[in-house]
């Protein structure tokens, strides 16, 4: 029984399973001489990429380094360049561009500018006075008619029948009224010889009373006709122009219709009403107690420019007339009415305009646009260039502000510059270099070909300027 193989041990088995990787090599496993060794297994690809990329980020930051370092030496980025601008030493900080603007004595208009509406100097609803049918309409649609004009005839023959009528009438009234004095001269001859009663005499004399006053009554009938059928014929009752018209010919038309026959409005002169604050009122009223208060209707900033290239017109100037009695309480405002002459008949009723009033001018003050005036928790100032180049940030007192400029009363002198442009990276004491004002080049507009031109004159483009294709296309 002793000679019986005997099972091998658990350990022996598990060292039998265990990978050859995971064993470590002892002097027994080495391979008997002679017998080459076996090559070693190769390790995965995920391993050799896990071993790589340490290389790759160390390579990346060397570069970026590297990169970093020209960047700084070039004066890219980080400190300023070795050299400076014009402006400052060699070695210091760079000049700073600007734009400076210089104050000036000058003279300061007041301007108040408002939103205004155009008002027809005079308008009428022509409406008829009598009743009847439309025979003739005399006037067109848009046109100029001076006061008196016929503008439309209504059907007379009525009123011609009863002019007639009450002429007539007074024609009979007057024979009766001619015999009755004739009687009663007849009466007082015979009372003075006792040859007709006092009583008859009285009624005669009342006859006669009696027919003087309807005589007096076909009077008055008379002349009433006579309107009526002179209201037949109806005339413009001032210079003007006429609208649309609203009824046609052959429509039955009455004094009591609310829709009138057409509208004639004056534009020649034509008023412009418009409002302002209630806080301007002290102003606009000693402007008009020192004398005529000049009012500008702007026309010109959304006109178009007109088609020959020409300069647009200069805007409407008219005079100040009259200010309202009140002030709106509602709005804190108080209206205001100007006239304009109105020749080019540019300004039309029921339109908005933008309006202008000089009220006040100051004379021989300092004056500096508003742009070279900066705002600081201590007020307003000015950063001014001194002769060195250099800027100092001065502390300035305004007066009055009106449209692009102002008024200082202290902290510039006439003559001096103050930065306009710029001026967020200033501090007292930096270097500047002042950039003269960019003056746009004025191109000269090409004449426009008029139809019928001579064959080898180019035709202007949208603008007036270069042809829109170029010729032979």
């Amino acid at each position: 029984m002793n000679d019986l193989p005997r099972p091998p041990r658990p350990e022996a088995a598990t060292s039998a399973t265990t990978p050859a990787a995971t064993r470590a090599p002892t002097a027994a496993l080495a391979p008997p001489p002679g017998v080459p060794a076996p090559e070693a297994a190769a390790p995965p690809p995920s391993a050799r990429r896990r071993r790589r990329w340490p290389w790759l980020l160390l390579a990346l930051l060397l570069l970026l380094g590297a990169g970093g370092w020209h960047a700084w030496r070039q004066g890219w980025v980080g400190a300023t360049p070795p050299a400076t601008t014009a402006g400052g030493p060699r070695g210091g900080p760079p000049a700073i561009p600007v734009t400076a603007a210089t104050a000036a004595v000058g003279n300061l208009p007041i301007l108040l500018d408002a939103l205004g509406t155009v008002q027809a100097f005079n308008t009428v609803t022509v409406v008829p006075q009598v009743s009847g049918r439309i025979t003739e309409i005399v006037f067109e649609e848009g046109q100029q008619v001076a006061a008196g004009d016929v503008l439309v005839r209504i059907d007379p023959r009525s009123y011609q029948a009863a002019l007639d009528q009450a002429v007539a009438t007074r024609a009979q009234r007057e024979a009766q009224l001619a015999n009755a004095r004739r009687d009663l001269q007849r009466y007082v001859q015979l009372a003075r010889s006792n040859g007709t009663s006092q009583q008859t005499l009285d009624t005669q004399r009342a006859t006669v009373a009696q027919l003087e006053a309807q005589l007096q009554f076909d009077d008055a009938t008379i002349a009433n006709a006579r309107a009526n059928l002179d209201d037949t014929t109806i005339r413009a009752p001032f210079d003007g122009r006429v609208g649309l018209r609203q009824v046609d010919i052959g429509n039955f038309v009455s004094s009591s219709s609310t829709t009138g026959i057409v509208t004639v409005t004056q534009l020649r002169p034509i008023n412009v009403t418009f409002t302002l604050p209630q806080q301007q009122l002290g102003q606009v009223r000693d402007a008009l107690a020192a004398g005529a208060v000049p009012v500008e209707a702007r026309l010109a900033e959304a006109a178009p420019a007109p088609l020959d290239g020409s300069a647009p017109p200069p805007n409407p100037i008219g005079r100040l007339v009259t200010l309202d009695n009140q002030v709106d309480a509602t709005t804190g405002t108080i209206k205001l009415k100007a006239v304009f002459d109105n020749a080019d008949q540019r300004l039309w009723p029921g339109a908005f305009v933008n309006t202008r009033i000089q009220v006040a001018e100051l004379r021989d003050v300092v004056l500096l646009p508003l742009v070279a005036i900066q705002r600081g928790p201590q007020g307003p100032y000015a950063f001014i260039v001194k002769p060195d180049g250099t800027v100092e940030q001065r502390p300035l007192t305004l007066g009055t502000i009106a449209g692009p400029q102002a008024v200082v009363q202290r902290g510039i002198r006439p003559g001096e510059r103050a930065v306009s442009s710029g001026a967020l990276r200033l501090v007292n004491g930096s270097r500047v270099q002042v950039a003269e004002p960019v003056v746009p080049v004025a191109i000269p507009r090409q004449a426009r070909r008029r139809p019928g031109g001579p064959p080898g004159a180019p035709p202007a483009g949208p603008a007036g300027g270069a042809p829109a294709t170029p010729p032979g296309r």
